[in-house]
C-alpha cells in the first residue's frame, strides 16, 4: 500500500496554519517533550535518589546506630566506635 500522505519539509507553509514556514513555527515544537514527560522524569529521578539514600542507610547505618564490641561506644565525629 503506497501512503499518499507527504512529509512536511522546512520551507513549506506550517500546518497549523499559522501562515509561517515549518521551520519558523512548528518545526521545533515536534521534538520537544511535554510538561507531563519532564515531570514523570524528574519524579522518577527522585525517587530513585531516596531508594538509593535509604538503602545505604539501611545498610551502613546513621550515627549513634552502630553496635559497637562490649566496652566500646559509638563516637559521631569520627564515625567509629571507641573505648570508653
Amino acid at each position: 500500500m503506497v501512503s499518499t500522505e507527504q512529509k512536511i519539509g522546512r520551507n513549506d507553509p506550517c500546518a497549523c496554519g499559522s501562515g509561517k514556514k515549518y521551520k519558523h513555527c512548528c518545526a521545533a515544537k515536534a521534538g520537544r517533550m511535554g510538561v507531563v514527560s519532564w515531570v514523570a522524569i524528574v519524579a522518577l529521578a527522585a525517587a530513585a535518589a531516596l531508594a538509593v539514600a535509604l538503602f545505604f542507610d539501611m545498610t551502613t547505618g546513621g550515627p549513634g546506630s552502630q553496635t559497637c564490641p562490649t566496652g566500646q561506644v559509638w563516637s559521631d565525629a569520627h564515625g567509629h566506635c571507641h573505648a570508653p
